[in-house]
């Protein structure tokens, strides 16, 4: 059995979806991951879990047609030339070309995974509203072609029921993208006065909120350290460098560039910090339980699923950088607290969050035979 693996962006699938495609190579499937990346960078990175990488033009945020029409030719003549059985893809553009390219050549084993609807859907303003409508009529036309959608938060899931994108009995709703809990180890919550944010660095993901309650904590508490990690992206809400530059030159921020590896920020950090204004389930905050981080993240779609106010951290309301503050301050002010929740937050990762129980569902959902019972 071939499974080719679809998505705009190379980097974020092998971290956030090696698990998964590493289960697929284990249960005896042949697996091709296709995306933006170049095969001079992402071959070999790729190679060392057993996955074969191809390259194929996609434009991310870009509205051009002409692009977009290069990238569905390009998924066609990919598929003819690598004959998959099966197709899961993610990211707007790799489920609504992919799933259009699918049809195109006569594979019907088509899965989509809707990780977040994200800003697009659930965004304002008058371009986006444009945009909007001519995702919704892609994702529509997509979705038929789908055997089953597979979304990680049951808000998702109801927003495309209500939307009327495809039937209800074809959506799935999975724990995320599960989290590997023999790579993020438990370690109790340090003493450090420091807080973490991983991210892309846009808009959405809460980055500014996050930077402004910085500000105000180290009014009172000037030995507080905020630290972030992500890369700079082309959304038109992204964080710029020379605005970065400016928060690491006056002090209040300590920019930790991309990271490959978040295992080791992750165990220096006191509290992890997602203050974004959507999601679907954010692998970042499942990475931090299971490190034994407590989490401080949003009252929103995707977030408030990861975490229950006042047991394994705090939700605070969407763009509200004061509230932000006064739960990282309560931390500051709380140590025994925090240690508790992250310990809470570790529990939960383990009982729902495991990545070998999420791949079991994915397996399930795709049809794919597995060897034994539980999976390592």
């Amino acid at each position: 059995m071939k499974i080719l693996v679809l998505s705009s962006e190379a980097s974020s699938m092998f971290w956030y979806r090696k698990d998964m495609m590493c289960e697929f190579v284990r249960q005896g499937c042949e697996v091709v991951a296709a995306s933006d990346g170049a095969e001079e960078e992402f071959t070999e990175m790729f190679a060392s879990i057993g996955v074969k990488y191809r390259q194929v033009y996609v434009s991310k945020n870009g509205i051009n047609p002409t692009q977009d029409i290069k990238t569905y030719k390009e998924l066609v003549q990919l598929m003819n030339e690598e004959k998959p059985d099966k197709i899961f893809a993610y990211h707007a553009k790799m489920v609504s070309y992919g799933s259009m390219a699918a049809k195109k050549c006569g594979i019907d084993e088509m899965y989509a995974l809707i990780a977040g609807l994200g800003s697009i859907l659930r965004g304002e303003g008058f371009k986006n509203s444009i945009v909007r409508t001519v995702l919704k009529a892609l994702y529509k036309n997509a979705f038929k072609s789908c055997k089953s959608i597979i979304t990680h938060n049951l808000e998702d899931r109801q927003l495309l029921i209500d939307e009327k994108f495809t039937k209800p009995e074809k959506i799935k709703t999975i724990n995320g993208s599960g989290v590997n809990l023999d790579r993020f180890i438990y370690s109790r919550t340090p003493k450090t006065n420091s807080f973490l944010f991983i991210a892309r660095l846009i808009g959405d993901k809460g980055i500014r909120e996050y930077i402004n309650a910085a500000h105000i904590v180290k009014e009172k508490y000037p030995e507080a350290v905020f630290k972030i990690a992500g890369p700079y992206d082309t959304n038109p809400s992204a964080l710029k460098p020379d605005e970065m530059q400016k928060y690491i030159d006056s002090g209040v921020i300590d920019y930790l560039g991309t990271l490959q590896d978040v295992c080791p920020a992750l165990n220096e950090c006191m509290v992890f910090v997602l203050p974004s204004y959507h999601e679907g389930a954010p692998k970042t905050v499942l990475e931090a339980m299971a490190t034994g981080r407590p989490v401080i993240t949003t009252d929103a779609p995707g977030c408030r699923t990861t975490v229950t106010d006042g047991f394994n951290g705090f939700l605070v309301p969407v763009k509200n950088s004061e509230k932000l503050a006064e739960k990282m301050i309560f931390f500051l002010e709380n140590y025994d607290t925090a240690v508790e929740m992250g310990n809470n937050g570790r529990k939960r990762a383990e009982d729902k969050y495991d990545s070998v129980k999420v791949n079991r569902s994915i397996l399930d959902i795709m049809n794919i035979p597995y060897k034994d019972e539980v999976t390592k």
